[in-house]
């Protein structure tokens, strides 16, 4: 039998924390290891308890929850961020991402799909919420032009691993993109691994991102397999 994920909750809210330890704690792939009610106590718990996931608030005191984000993913913690909260702030979504969140939800996210996108980023994949991904497009869209740096990172990758990361930005899933290119869904891993690795990214959200940023995909605008874009 596969051992529930650890889950870390942290949230300065005493009861939205019981809320959420209540939800969870229903699902037995799911173990509540600890909870924390701001960064500072997350970071230091995220070491003693050794979470798979950690569910963060964003406005906390002492420390925030980008800041404890921030702190957590460059250290030597394998815990994966989910942003979990009230507020759709553009600065706020954005904060949480460049500091390594795995995903953002908003609090009114169905209990059924918290617990889903637990385990969607606990296997190392990305989720954002529908009203999350139109903000992270439309920011994209008003971008500035792309930095030459990030467009060196990208020359490292082959067309097929341009291809990928093309649809991986535009929220194919793996078994998608196998089916659009012709290939094994395990194809589409192995050269997910290869990207992720030469571009030094954390997982498909920072990809997401460093995609639109460099201008390899652009908002609105349809992939086309085998061209390569700037």
């Amino acid at each position: 039998m596969t051992a529930p994920l650890r889950v870390l909750i942290v949230d300065d809210d005493d009861l939205m924390r019981a809320g959420l330890r209540a939800v969870l704690s229903s699902d037995d792939t799911i173990q509540v290891v600890d909870e924390a009610a701001d960064g500072a106590q997350a970071v230091a718990r995220v070491r003693e308890a050794r979470p798979d996931v950690v569910l963060m608030d964003v406005r906390m005191p002492r420390v925030d929850g980008i800041a404890a984000t921030r702190e957590i993913t460059a250290s030597t913690s394998q815990a994966r961020i989910l942003i979990l909260t009230t507020f759709e702030d553009e600065d706020y979504i954005f904060g949480a991402l460049h500091a390594g969140a795995s995903g953002f939800l908003l609090k009114r996210t169905r209990p059924e799909q918290l617990i889903a996108a637990i385990h969607a980023v606990a296997e190392g994949d990305s989720l954002l919420s529908p009203s999350v991904t139109r903000t992270v497009i439309e920011r994209m869209a008003r971008s500035p032009q792309p930095d030459p740096a990030d467009g060196r990172r990208l020359r490292s990758l082959t067309p097929r691993e341009r291809e990928v990361l093309d649809l991986v930005a535009r929220g194919l899933a793996n078994a998608e993109i196998a089916t659009t290119l012709v290939v094994e869904e395990s194809t589409v891993k192995t050269h997910l691994k290869r990207i992720m690795a030469k571009l030094e990214l954390r997982d498909r959200v920072q990809a997401v991102i460093l995609a639109y940023e460099t201008g390899l995909v652009r908002p609105g605008e349809p992939p086309v397999p085998g061209v390569p874009r700037p």
